[in-house]
């Protein structure tokens, strides 16, 4: 998508890709940011309900280091991580009609599969965004950042006129908005009604059918600027229910369901018949994303090793080489290399 157009830098869509054909990505921000020139003065017209947070983190560090002044207006929306890019404005303007919206960034991808440890580090991943976003807010709406952490987890929305009062947008234009962007407002907890109303009319959806969504499948590593998938959660309208206390049960939930899961796999796996004088081999495919299926056709084409003792390093081969990370000469000391795996996932699909 072209964000650079006459002089100005427009924002419309999805932080850092698109399912709708339409986003921006730090890239292509960065590559205006060089077109318009350091030293120059810099409108950016913002409308977007959110997407990827390190895209977005990425953006808001380049405008906040332009030298340049920069004026930010808010055309419709700016919702989740597209309200901190809007932060980094030395003006953040918003038109009557506009909204923006701050809450906890979360990461929708994972499945609750993982060991303890795994939970672990997301859940530090997850505070370490929430304690460096809140900062950001506090910076510049002035206000404290215990008020701004508990506006976040209660998934603020504010019109032009509470925005400012909030301290997170300078001023309110006359000019009327625009028609928000395109986005899935239902994703989160209490968007108003109109963006969710918009969003069903128009089918704004992250179907799993989707090519984009299929794509974004494999990014599961980074984090985006959603709420949970709703259920009948209340609109702007309804009184908001104790989304703090949600939100800890539903981390507690996904956790435990995570270690149950990851111990049902291992106690399966090591149960394999072929797992039998290859335990370590065994062990090492657990972590893995193979299905038991080709677990067990990849166990069934490596040599029986009991009576064998396995090294430490042996074990990491093993497991790199079933994740397929094994290199070079590695790749072909292991145990089981990514031949042996391709042969099972080929065997998996047609049993």
């Amino acid at each position: 998508m072209t964000v650079y157009i006459d002089g100005e830098l427009v924002l419309y869509g999805f932080v850092g890709s698109s399912y709708w054909d339409e986003g921006f990505t730090a890239g292509e921000v960065l590559a205006a940011l060089a077109q318009h020139g350091r030293d120059n003065d810099l409108v950016v017209r913002l409308n977007s309900g959110g997407g990827y947070v390190d895209d977005g983190v990425a953006i808001y560090n380049a405008l906040a280091t332009h030298k340049g002044k920069v004026r930010v207006e808010i055309d419709g929306v700016a919702a989740s991580s597209a309200s901190l890019i809007a932060m980094a404005g030395s003006e953040i303007v918003m038109k009557p009609g506009t909204v923006m919206m701050i809450h906890e960034p979360a990461n929708p991808f994972t499945s609750g599969r993982g060991t303890i440890s795994d939970h672990e580090v997301a859940i530090e991943s997850l505070n370490a965004y929430l304690a460096s976003f809140a900062g950001i807010y506090a910076d510049r709406s002035g206000n404290p950042v215990d008020k701004v952490l508990a506006a976040m987890a209660a998934e603020t929305w504010l019109t032009a006129d509470k925005a400012v009062a909030a301290g997170y947008a300078t001023s309110v234009d006359g000019e009327k908005a625009k028609a928000a962007a395109a986005y899935d407002y239902r994703l989160y907890a209490h968007a108003p009604s109109r963006l969710v109303a918009l969003a069903k009319q128009n089918d704004w959806s992250f179907a799993a059918t989707s090519p984009a969504a299929s794509a974004a499948s494999t990014r599961q590593k980074e984090i985006v600027m959603t709420e949970k998938t709703k259920a009948d959660q209340p609109s702007a309208e309804t009184p908001a229910p104790d989304v703090g206390a949600e939100i800890a049960a539903a981390r507690a939930q996904g956790f435990a369901e995570g270690v149950k899961a990851t111990r049902a796999r291992r106690t399966e796996i090591m149960g394999l018949d072929d797992a039998k004088g290859r335990e370590a081999q065994a062990e090492a495919l657990i972590e893995t994303d193979l299905t038991v299926d080709q677990v067990k056709a990849v166990l069934a084409a490596a040599p029986d090793r009991s009576g064998e003792t396995q090294t430490v390093a042996d074990y990491d081969r093993t497991r790199a080489a079933g994740a397929g990370l094994a290199r070079g000469s590695e790749r072909q000391k292991a145990t089981i290399n990514p031949t042996d795996i391709y042969a099972a996932r080929r065997v998996g699909k047609t049993v």
